[in-house]
């Protein structure tokens, strides 16, 4: 389901956003002053189609609001503390919230989410938690430094405690269908699933928690990305070469390619193999070229027609992936100075200065590790049809990047085909496009 309009009311008690996005060119950028909630706005949207329902608690909002292409749209409705039943002091419903669907003028479905209650969830759960540690009978420090009660756990951690909603079937179908994808401001370190023994940073407070550059993660997942290919296109080779025979017995006298065709189709192949080898998806010394001789011999043409077609499904199996490493490696060589990256299946992605020495990713500079991560997560991490949220894209970034950037976001949007939502404090980011933009402002002008 594809968002076209998002509606804040009373955000913050003062706010009313309406933010149309841009359809027809997919990238919509929303800008204005600090503390006007570009950034809540994101988070708002991300939780509620990706389950993290704790983003709504303590925001002040009347109303949160999503329309659909096809005309129908969703409500979100906080319930203010006068309008709840209170159970007890310290279960109150003031942040329950009421989601409905509406198609037309008619709501036809709805249901209530109450807040998560402390009670509901064992110590010991938030105690197995990465990133935090007790300090006290109910007080908890995170990973940051910051002191939190269990309430206030509850409200960053809720969405990773194991706290099942009752949703119902039409709203899991919804979201579902509508598929967000946050890109958020820290993006260049990761709490690791692996065993790393280099680049690991341990916060003084939380020795078992590994901390790695995320470039080296994503390099890492490349490599495993490649190698999964890798395997389906060997698979598929098995099953082809397994019923070559009778498929070839079946094509003797149907039709066949005549031999202008065959030599195009091979020429074409060998291309095909080149460019897989340039972008690191295929080993050299793994694709002998099959160079014809000058006169096709007679009878032939069966054997070779099969062969084409076996060919073409076999490399059609990186397509998707050639193209998408393919623009990820011309846009980071365009901003690389004095090294360039490469791709490989042992390796993922490396650098390399420019006598051909290698230089660890986690070197790189923190603008240029800003930008490897988030072509990564737009061209790798993302699915099609998605509605992607990019909170400050220009951190760390030269200006000359920053003005760089939309460009660069249109050619991936044309390749993995998803919608932009960009909330960002930088004109040089909006460049010459201030026709995608749309102001939050204030409520004296709203």
């Amino acid at each position: 389901m594809r968002i076209t309009e998002v509606v804040a009311k009373d955000l913050f008690g003062i706010f009313n956003h309406t933010i149309s996005l841009n359809t027809e060119e997919r990238i919509t950028i929303i800008h204005g002053p600090n503390g006007f909630g570009k950034t809540i706005l994101l988070q708002m949207l991300n939780g509620l189609f990706n389950g993290n329902y704790t983003e709504f608690r303590n925001i002040p909002f009347s109303r949160f609001g999503i329309q659909f292409e096809e005309g129908s749209r969703i409500w979100i409705d906080k319930i203010s503390e006068s309008n709840t039943r209170q159970k007890n002091s310290r279960d109150s419903l003031k942040s329950a919230i009421i989601i409905s669907f509406w198609k037309g003028t008619e709501r036809s479905e709805a249901f209530t989410l109450e807040r998560i209650n402390e009670d509901d969830i064992p110590l010991s759960i938030i105690e197995d938690m990465t990133g935090l540690e007790r300090i006290g009978p109910r007080q908890w420090m995170s990973d940051d430094g910051e002191t939190l009660s269990i309430d206030e756990v509850i409200d960053r951690f809720g969405h990773r405690l194991p706290f099942k909603f009752d949703e119902p079937s039409w709203w899991l179908e919804v979201k579902e269908l509508t598929k967000i994808h946050l890109i958020e401001t820290q993006r260049l370190l990761n709490v690791s699933s692996r065993r790393v023994t280099r680049n690991r940073f341990v916060h003084s407070k939380f020795p078992n928690v590994l901390w790695v550059p995320t470039v080296e993660e994503y390099s890492k997942e490349l490599a495993e990305t490649i190698q999964a290919k890798l395997a389906e296109s060997a698979a598929l080779s098995q099953s082809l070469d397994r019923t070559f025979p009778v498929r070839l017995v079946e094509q003797m006298g149907h039709s066949k390619l005549t031999e202008e065709q065959l030599r195009d189709k091979l020429d074409e192949l060998e291309k095909k193999r080149s460019r897989l080898e340039e972008v690191g998806l295929q080993d050299k010394e793994q694709n002998m070229a099959f160079l014809p001789t000058p006169q096709i011999i007679e009878n032939t043409e069966e054997i070779l027609s099969v062969y084409v077609q076996d060919a073409e499904e076999k490399l059609n199996v990186f397509d998707k992936i050639a193209d998408k490493i393919d623009l990820f490696k011309k846009i980071i060589n365009e901003r690389l100075l004095h090294k360039r990256i490469t791709i490989s299946r042992q390796e993922g992605f490396s650098i390399l200065t420019m006598d051909d020495k290698p230089l660890p990713v986690a070197a790189l500079s923190s603008g240029e590790q800003h930008e490897l991560v988030l072509l990564y997560q737009l061209l790798f991490k993302v699915s099609p049809d998605s509605l992607i949220l990019i909170d400050e894209p220009e951190l760390s970034l030269h200006v000359a990047w920053q003005q760089q950037f939309l460009q660069d976001l249109q050619e991936i949007t044309r390749l993995a085909s998803f919608d932009v939502l960009i909330a960002t404090h930088s004109p040089q980011i909006i460049h010459d496009r201030w026709d995608l933009t749309v102001e939050l402002k204030g409520p004296e002008t709203a």
